[in-house]
């Protein structure tokens, strides 16, 4: 499942980053999201989500959580 369909205050570990822009994909590795790293939804947005990463908290779009697999 992707993380637009992750439930609000739970942690996942992510499995895979769906992605073919080298320069999106480098973006999230360098906010410490990729394969084998915990992640929580943290609130629901209209146009996103909010996710705790590592120490960090990121507003996302629903486009970049759809590429996000948990």
């Amino acid at each position: 499942m992707n993380l637009r369909m992750a439930d609000e205050g739970k942690e996942y570990i992510i499995k895979n980053i769906e992605t073919d822009d080298e320069e999106l994909d480098a973006f999230l590795f360098s906010l410490g999201c990729y394969s084998g790293e915990p992640i929580t939804v943290v609130s629901r947005l209209k146009g996103g989500c909010v996710v705790s990463i590592k120490d960090g908290r990121y507003n996302i779009d629903n486009q970049l959580a759809e590429a996000i697999i948990v």
